[in-house]
């Protein structure tokens, strides 16, 4: 048998799905009419076209898991370009390990999980469930996000600012224009990473403070939390967007209390949509179903829902419905980063 090679395995790229290209208004319309996980679906698609409604709201889109790396990142760039998403809160691995990794050129790849995984180590291939990265790749990723810092005044810095910087530096250098990362900051869109450092970007920043130990770039995780809490003061009626849960999930519906804190009054987030695959009975549902969440004073639950799904099968379905309907052709672009600039 033939020996298997790096380039056996990586010939394959993912292709991303566009949903301006699919219509799925009849298959909403028909889920409508149905029982089970069909019927919550269309009622989350309503919900977030509410959302869209809203004319003194902002949408805020939460993203944990890697449906970025599966194929829904174009999902996610054309929500941003057509005015569909306000604010993003994320996983440092969904912005930098998959976006911006494939804004500097390079690809995720299918895989299959029926594989010996100490083969992969030994090519050099990091495996997300069918999914395949080359590890070198990922290392150049790291020395980008290093170069970057390289270059900013040694001070601390939130999330959303640093991957400004990245959506700035992309401007000029990117191989892929369509990134995630470019497209936010080009629309005034802020993308904030709670736990930026739980990512490719960790190594980058790692290695830039290793050679500059006494002055350096590094991220102000409070900072992350006053700056996305001045969104949420901004915002108003606000519509929660969550793919899986985790710490973004719960870093965007704490802001809600983090202003009380501060002594302003704001409204708990007025619409939430919830698609995960998370279980209740460890009493987490990856921080917190969205009636829970409600006793802490987060959200609403007037117009909730929870969409038990793998989100790769769900996400297209109802943002492919909602590009369709066009409510986003009349809303007024909110452009949050602008908040913070001076």
């Amino acid at each position: 048998m033939a020996k298997v090679t790096k380039k056996d395995l990586l010939k394959e790229p993912i292709k991303h799905i566009d949903i301006t290209k699919l219509d799925a208004t009849a298959l909403i319309e028909a889920y409508s009419q149905m029982s089970f996980s069909a019927r919550d679906l269309a009622r989350a698609t309503d919900i977030y076209n509410k959302m869209l409604a809203e004319k003194n709201g902002g949408v805020w889109l939460t993203l944990a898991g890697s449906t970025s790396a599966a194929g829904c990142m174009q999902v996610y760039v054309d929500m941003v370009k057509n005015n569909m998403i306000d604010a993003i809160v994320a996983t440092g691995a969904s912005i930098v390990d998959m976006d911006f990794f494939e804004a500097l050129g390079f690809k995720h790849y299918k895989g299959t999980p029926f594989i010996d995984d100490g083969l992969l180590r030994s090519l050099y291939i990091d495996r997300i469930y069918d999914t395949f990265i080359n590890e070198i790749e990922l290392q150049e990723c790291d020395k980008t996000i290093e170069k970057i810092a390289n270059g900013l005044e040694h001070r601390p810095y939130s999330s959303r600012e640093f991957i400004a910087e990245m959506g700035k530096y992309l401007v000029k250098h990117s191989k892929k224009k369509d990134s995630l990362v470019q497209v936010a900051y080009e629309h005034n869109v802020p993308i904030f990473c709670p736990a930026f450092s739980d990512s490719s970007a960790g190594f980058g920043l790692v290695a830039h403070q290793w050679k500059n130990p006494k002055s350096h770039v590094s991220i102000d995780s409070v900072k992350d939390f006053l700056e996305l809490t001045k969104v949420k003061m901004a915002s108003k009626d606000t519509g929660l967007l969550m793919i899986g849960g985790g710490v973004p999930k719960n870093f965007a519906q704490d802001t809600v209390v983090c202003a009380e804190v501060l002594g302003f009054e704001v409204p708990v987030h007025k619409y939430a949509v919830q698609i995960t695959v998370a279980d209740v009975r460890d009493g987490a549902c990856s921080s917190s179903t969205l009636k829970e969440a409600s006793s802490w004073g987060k959200v609403s639950t007037v117009y909730e829902q929870m969409v038990y799904a793998e989100a790769t099968l769900a996400l297209p379905i109802l943002a492919s419905a909602a590009y369709k309907k066009g409510l986003w052709k009349t809303r007024k672009p909110r452009e949050f980063a602008k908040i913070f600039k001076s």
